[in-house]
């Protein structure tokens, strides 16, 4: 029997780049998993399973409410629930001088990464949200939840909510 030598990780992701043009996400990630089980790759092998569990876990949810299959936005915002887990269980883990686990949890959060659309610069973001207070036109800072919901809705997921709420706040005082 042939020995099989590891696949390099270079290798892996570009084999995850051109099969993922055609597949669905979780199509993707089901793929990645495979290739990284033949690779022995334990790191990328267990962050993969996770994310298609949290993915099943969402799916069965969603035909609880009578939605068939989870479209790629959906996964990709179980993923970035997911992203966002390992994120404060960094923080946490370095709060409590756990360097090992937060290292591991980096690793993770790297992989998840690599399956999230390109995240939208503070320049991007500060643009959406100046266009939606044109549009919005808030009268006081009680408007402040609608234009959020604004420019949450054409981010699309894309930039993280802390982020836009310092700038709409920013943007809202200098309008004011």
């Amino acid at each position: 029997m042939p020995c099989i030598a590891p696949i390099k990780k270079r290798k892996l992701r570009e084999r995850r780049n051109s099969a993922t043009e055609l597949m669905s996400l979780t199509d993707t990630l089901a793929a990645t998993l495979k290739t990284a089980q033949k690779a022995n790759d334990v790191l990328t092998r267990d962050t993969l399973r996770l994310l298609l569990s949290a993915n099943q876990n969402e799916e069965i949810d969603a035909r609880g409410k009578g939605k068939e299959n989870l479209e790629d936005e959906d996964v990709s915002r179980v993923l970035q629930r997911e992203a966002k887990k390992r994120k404060e269980s960094i923080l946490a883990y370095r709060a409590g001088k756990r360097e090992a686990l937060a290292e591991q949890e980096e690793k993770e959060l790297k992989i998840i990464e690599g399956y999230l659309p390109e995240a939208l610069s503070e320049e991007e973001v500060t643009r959406v949200a100046l266009e939606v207070i044109g549009e919005v036109k808030p009268e006081s800072p009680k408007d402040f939840g609608r234009v959020m919901a604004e420019v949450m809705k054409k981010a699309k997921g894309r930039a993280d909510g802390t982020l836009v709420k310092h700038i709409v706040e920013s943007c809202m005082k200098e309008r004011a």
